[in-house]
């Protein structure tokens, strides 16, 4: 008979994910390179060395961040696209699934296009590989849409859509007074969608 986690699994398991959290806050604010593991333990309430139950180095816990991110972005998709509907309501809900990705994760979206270079080989290469394929079922309800359009025009319009979603959650937290994330995902959902179809 198959059991859960035991207490201490799961005590771990909560550890591990709040180092990620902290992580990915710490390296959005300082970089890669400005972060040490002491930095992380403190942030979570341990001493630096206790991270390597954990990860075997401060690189290992960056690759376990832009992993776990690119992981949920395509799996994440792949629901979105899997269920019922129109060519126009999948791209309305991979918009708004991406919008909310962008306001809950600016901290990794910003670490990944500041650090993902301190990526080990193996790690940048799955990572390049998960979003590849997260783009490809963009380019897959586009191409419903926009019929005898190249892929590749098709790819350059969803990764714009991904630089107007991504980028503007940095932009808007320095603005007073910051607007509502219920306001920022409307204005964002409509010109990203207003783009894709033009």
């Amino acid at each position: 008979m198959a059991t859960g986690p035991t207490v201490r699994e799961r005590a771990k398991a909560s550890r591990q994910a709040a180092l990620l959290r902290e992580a990915a806050r710490l390296f959005a604010a300082h970089g890669f390179n400005g972060v040490s593991l002491e930095d992380l333990g403190t942030a979570v309430g341990v001493s630096g060395p206790a991270i390597y139950r954990h990860f075997a180095n401060k690189q290992a816990v960056l690759g376990a961040v832009l992993l776990g991110v690119s992981r949920s972005l395509r799996d994440g998709g792949l629901a979105v696209v899997g269920e019922d509907g129109s060519p126009e309501d999948v791209l309305d809900r991979l918009i708004a699934f991406h919008v909310d990705f962008a306001l809950e994760g600016a901290d990794v979206i910003r670490v990944h296009d500041r650090d993902l270079q301190n990526l080990g080989d193996d790690d940048r290469h799955t990572v390049r590989r998960l979003q590849r394929e997260y783009v490809e079922l963009w380019v897959a309800v586009l191409a419903q849409l926009h019929p005898g359009v190249p892929d590749n025009e098709l790819r350059v319009r969803a990764h714009a859509a991904f630089g107007l979603i991504n980028s503007t959650p940095h932009s808007v937290r320095g603005l007073r007074p910051m607007p509502k994330d219920a306001d920022v995902r409307g204005i964002l959902a409509s010109m990203a969608r207003a783009s894709l179809r033009a």
